[in-house]
C-alpha cells in the first residue's frame, strides 16, 4: 500500500531581486518519513524550509502540507513544529518557563498540557532540570529542551533546521535516536543539514546545490546509481556534475 504524501512540491522556486535561492525543486515526502535536505551552507535548504512552513511565499511553483496549500499558511503552522539551529530558547527563562511559553504560543488547551507536559521531560530526560536556567543547561540538552519546545503541540509534522549543529557527536546520536521514535509513531520529520553521515539516517533525500536538485531518492539508490560508498562521496560525485536535474 502506499504511503500517503505529507507534502508534494512542484517546481518550487524563490527569488530574491535577480537572485534564485531555490530553482524549481519537486519532491515528495511521505507520511512518517525521515527526510533529509542535504546540501553546503547556502545551498537554499533553509529557504525551501521556510517556504514550505509558510514564512516565505514562493516566487513561482506551487506545494502542498498536509492536504493544505502553500498560501494557507496559518492552517500549516498550526500543525507542524520548527526547530533551527539557533534554538530559539530564552536563556533567562528556566526549563519549565521556556515550555509553558511555548505551550501558550501554540494554545495548548492547560488540561492537556499538565499531561502533556511530563511526557516532554520524560521524552527529552530533563527530569531535575525543570528549575534551571536555560544559559546554565549543555548544548546538548539545550537541544532536547528545544526539540520539546517544537513538540509541545504534539504536530504530525516536525521542522529541523540544521538542528544538530553545534552539537557534540554523541548528543547528535541520541538526538538522531529521539527522531526515529517520532518516526515509528508516525510523525513526519524533514531534516536540513550539511552533515553527510546524518544522511544515511534518512529515509530518502533531496541533495541540493545553488538551489537545483542534484540528487533525489534513498540513500541506497543514490551509492548505487553513482557508484559511491558514503554519501559524502555520492555529494561530492552529484555537486561535481555541470546539468542539475530537473
Amino acid at each position: 500500500m502506499p504511503i500517503k504524501p505529507a507534502i508534494t512540491a512542484t517546481r518550487l522556486t524563490k527569488k530574491f531581486g535577480d537572485f534564485v535561492a531555490v530553482n524549481q525543486l519537486s519532491f515528495e515526502i511521505g507520511q512518517g518519513e525521515i527526510f533529509g535536505f542535504l546540501g553546503p551552507n547556502g545551498s537554499g535548504k533553509s529557504t525551501t524550509i521556510r517556504m514550505l512552513c509558510g514564512i516565505l511565499s514562493p516566487s513561482h511553483g506551487s506545494g502542498m502540507v498536509l492536504g493544505h496549500p502553500l498560501d494557507q499558511v496559518d492552517a500549516i503552522k498550526l500543525s507542524l513544529g520548527y526547530m533551527s539551529q539557533k534554538f530559539s530558547l530564552y536563556d533567562d527563562l528556566t526549563v519549565r518557563e521556556n515550555l509553558n511559553f511555548y505551550s501558550a504560543v501554540y494554545g495548548v488547551h492547560p488540561q492537556l498540557w499538565k499531561k502533556r507536559y511530563p511526557e516532554l521531560i520524560a521524552m527529552a530526560e530533563l527530569s531535575g532540570l525543570e528549575n534551571t536556567r536555560v544559559q546554565a543547561i549543555p548544548g546538548g540538552w539545550r537541544q532536547r529542551l528545544a526539540l520539546a519546545a517544537a513538540m509541545v503541540h504534539n504536530p504530525p509534522l516536525l521542522f529541523l533546521d540544521e538542528a544538530t549543529s553545534g552539537v557534540d557527536p554523541e548528543s547528535r546520536r541520541n538526538f538522531w535516536e529521539l527522531l526515529y521514535s517520532f518516526a515509528a509513531q508516525g510523525i513526519t520529520i524533514i531534516v536540513t543539514t550539511h552533515f553527510m553521515d546524518e544522511a544515511e539516517h534518512c529515509n530518502r533525500i533531496l541533495f541540493i546545490k545553488d538551489g537545483y536538485r542534484i540528487g533525489y531518492g534513498t540513500p541506497d539508490e543514490l551509492k548505487e546509481k553513482t557508484h559511491c560508498a558514503t554519501m559524502e562521496e555520492v555529494f561530492v560525485q552529484l555537486a561535481s556534475e555541470e546539468e542539475p536535474q530537473k
